[in-house]
């Protein structure tokens, strides 16, 4: 199992110590977040695109390339590219050249969106959100194959034999499909054979074991390799030394940004002991201790049989020092477990 991190790069303002956080100083953060997973020897890390003032990533590449040269073996991947309201020519383009820089290490995870703000920004109209998706999809796995390309379109434009470049370090970049839990994502990620990256932000994760299967049957279905088959699980995750402080430091971040999104949204305020609920050993969030954090993704794969899995920690504005540390747990107490596990497992 493939084990790392995603980040939107949240920016704002503590709810309890009031301490904020500048544009500048957050992006240092994480490049420094994003060397520290390196030299874990995690294996991925995500980088979220958003068009909103709480979030610092607008530009998953920018970030990612600079990432490249300052990494040696990690992963490197957009969690999502919003390809909706992008262009699939230049994000293949992006991402070719952070695959040069980094020697053949960059993913993309494409996915709708959960938010609607670049599509007005862009030019889009939300009645097209599915039809979107879709066109630019087919024409990215396209251009990702064939180096002289053609491409009619209807909401993109129309190609004629032209070259798109530069070109990979690897053969093709993997790209991976975003699914928040609407059956259509996950058809489409089966139909294309593509791996599918499922987040589980709440409720109980065994409710979406009806989603995995459904993607497996039409994965299979479609005559694509199962033995190639790849599945990620995407979580709120937070790791301490104990239990109890996991859950007192990770809350009052977690509360905020989960309210005023709930705000938004029509989803009524959420409770602490909603939330001391969501952390036991069948809830959506992976906060406790390692041995914790290590029994849910066991528990986890026993539902779903992923083969990867991203923690996404630095929830809004949570202290820089205490994500470093819940990074290392992860990669020096979590990850190592897991993965001996497995390998003992498959041998």
């Amino acid at each position: 199992m493939e084990i790392g991190v995603y980040t939107f790069a949240d920016i704002g303002s503590h709810p309890v110590s009031k301490e904020g956080i500048s544009p500048r100083q957050r992006m240092l953060n994480l490049i420094e977040e994003i060397i520290l997973a390196d030299q874990l020897g995690l294996d991925i890390f995500a980088v979220g695109e958003h068009h909103r003032p709480d979030y610092l990533i607008s530009a998953p590449a920018v970030v990612l390339g600079a990432a490249a040269v300052k990494t040696k073996n990690i992963k490197l991947s957009s969690a999502v590219t919003v390809l909706s309201s992008d262009d699939p020519v230049r994000v293949f383009q992006q991402f070719s050249e952070i695959d040069l820089l980094s020697g053949g290490r960059a993913e993309i995870m494409a996915g709708r969106g959960s938010f609607i703000e670049s599509f007005p920004l862009f030019g889009y109209n939300l009645e097209d959100y599915d039809e979107l998706f879709s066109e630019k999809l087919e024409m990215l796995l396209q251009l990702n194959k064939n180096e002289i390309f053609s491409w009619k379109g209807k909401h993109t434009q129309t190609v004629n034999k032209r070259g798109v470049y530069p070109r990979t370090y690897q053969k093709e970049i993997p790209i991976w499909i975003g699914v928040g839990g609407t059956p259509e994502s996950v058809i489409r990620a089966a139909e294309y054979g593509l791996p599918m990256a499922l987040a589980i932000i709440g409720g109980l994760p065994a409710r979406f074991a009806s989603y995995v299967q459904l993607y497996r049957d039409v994965y299979k279905q479609s005559a694509h390799a199962v033995d190639k088959m790849q599945l990620g699980i995407n979580s709120h995750t937070y790791i301490a030394d104990d239990a109890q402080q996991a859950r007192d430091e990770f809350y009052p971040s977690y509360s905020d940004v989960m309210n005023r999104i709930g705000l938004e949204r029509g989803w009524p305020p959420g409770s602490r002991q909603q939330f001391d609920e969501s952390t036991n050993a069948h809830g959506a969030l992976l906060v406790g201790s390692p041995q914790q954090v290590i029994d849910k993704i066991m528990y986890e794969h026993e539902l779903f049989g992923h083969t990867r899995f991203l923690a996404q920690m630095s929830i809004g504005a949570m202290p820089h020092n205490n994500v470093l540390h819940s990074m290392e747990l992860l990669g020096t107490k979590v990850a190592p477990t897991v993965k001996k596990h497995f390998s003992q497992t498959k041998s």
